[in-house]
């Protein structure tokens, strides 16, 4: 008898399903109240997890981010080793993809990841053809926002936009219960905006984007910066990693500035004003009800989100004359991307639960006629050629 470890293994489909773009609001209501597996892929991890139809995870595993260097199928592979993992101890109905990357309209291809060695690259078509349920494929940070406005910080909102703090930084947009990923598929990049024209390189190709200025490894190029130079505001951090600056982390900053490590506070009001003037550039071109701020480096707290608070009330056009959109931290925390992915997983597995549903009723109907026409009930139908009229 298959087991679902071996029918995961099937290595031939049939099409492609896609999803349900702008019936999204209401799909999720009627989705299948079954588990799936949502899987995050970002520069440094690759997180997966089983999650229920209230997005309460179930179990997750993870593994380091192969190197860039290698081959886009090593990537997949671990994509396939978490899931067949997941399954030998949950029943797996569907699995979303967050990508750190640009997907096409159609959910199927990562056009391009800064982070990582994809270009144009058939995700969702080649974990399809190796694993036996269907999968979803969608940006890291659209699958985010989709799951705060779920069950998280953004619930009852109408007007959301994202913003994901992590090895760079991600973007979405939430209209109406929608998510809005534009004619081709790749709205919301706001960390590749540039904001200081001639300023640092980015792995995007261009200088001075966002990313570089208000992001995980905005923070820890300053930390490490200051450290090598054996800068005295440094002295703390430098005993702290032993004098081996390429130990200097985020979290580690974090830890220092929650301690009163006066340079790690500093390097986090660093970061927090430049996401403060990011905001309000989106707000005067977007006009969101709330701003949510995920990813890792969202953990720093006040510590981060009030500089971005203020900087934000000091750069918004019109202040004083409009509403302020709110400036909430994410309540999902770094599961954000994996939980939003699962859910929006769901919606396809109804997609596909249907067309198996069709499929068996067609068949059932058809073994009814031929057990009919055995028994003589029914009598094939003749046509003139068939009786050499």
């Amino acid at each position: 008898m298959s087991t679902h470890r071996d029918l995961l293994r099937v290595t031939e489909r049939g099409p492609a399903l896609r999803t349900m773009g702008s019936r999204e609001r209401r799909s999720h209501l009627s989705a299948p109240r079954v588990p799936t597996v949502g899987i995050d892929i970002g520069g440094t991890k690759v997180m997966a997890g089983v999650v229920d139809a209230d997005g309460a995870i179930l179990e997750k595993i993870r593994a380091e981010t192969p190197d860039k260097s290698k081959s886009p199928k090593v990537v997949e592979d671990t994509i396939v080793e978490l899931v067949l993992d997941l399954s030998d101890r949950h029943d797996v109905h569907a699995v979303g993809i967050g990508a750190a990357g640009w997907v096409d309209a159609d959910r199927s291809r990562v056009l391009f990841a800064p982070h990582l060695a994809w270009r144009n690259e058939p995700l969702r078509d080649a974990l399809q053809a190796r694993l036996a349920v269907p999968v979803m494929v969608d940006n890291d940070a659209n699958t985010a926002a989709w799951a705060e406005w779920r069950f998280g910080a953004g619930r009852g909102e109408d007007h959301l936009v994202m913003i994901t703090l992590g090895t760079g930084i991600g973007g979405a947009i939430l209209e109406d219960g929608r998510v809005k990923r534009g004619k081709y598929g790749v709205a919301g990049e706001f960390g590749h905006m540039q904001v200081v024209p001639g300023g640092h390189r980015c792995p995007c190709g261009n200088r001075g984007c966002w990313e570089q200025y208000s992001s995980g490894n905005a923070l820890v190029r300053e930390a490490r910066e200051l450290a090598a130079a054996d800068s005295p505001v440094a002295y703390e951090i430098i005993e702290r990693v032993k004098g081996h600056v390429p130990d200097i982390t985020g979290p580690l900053i974090t830890e220092l500035a929650r301690e009163g490590d006066a340079m790690c506070v500093e390097l986090l009001q660093d970061i927090g004003q430049w996401l403060g003037v990011g905001l309000a550039n989106l707000a005067a071109a977007l006009d969101p009800s709330c701003f949510v701020i995920g990813g890792g480096v969202s953990a720093a707290d006040d510590l981060l989100i009030g500089p971005a608070r203020d900087a934000f009330r000091r750069n918004l056009t019109g202040r004083g004359y409009r509403p302020e959109a709110r400036i909430a931290k994410a309540e999902l925390g770094p599961e954000a991307g994996m939980v939003g992915a699962a859910d929006l997983a769901r919606l396809v597995a109804r997609r596909f639960r249907r067309a198996n549903r069709r499929r068996l009723e067609r068949y059932e109907r058809y073994e009814r006629y031929a057990q009919a026409f055995r028994a003589g009930a029914v009598r094939p139908t003749r046509t003139p050629e068939d009786s050499g009229a």
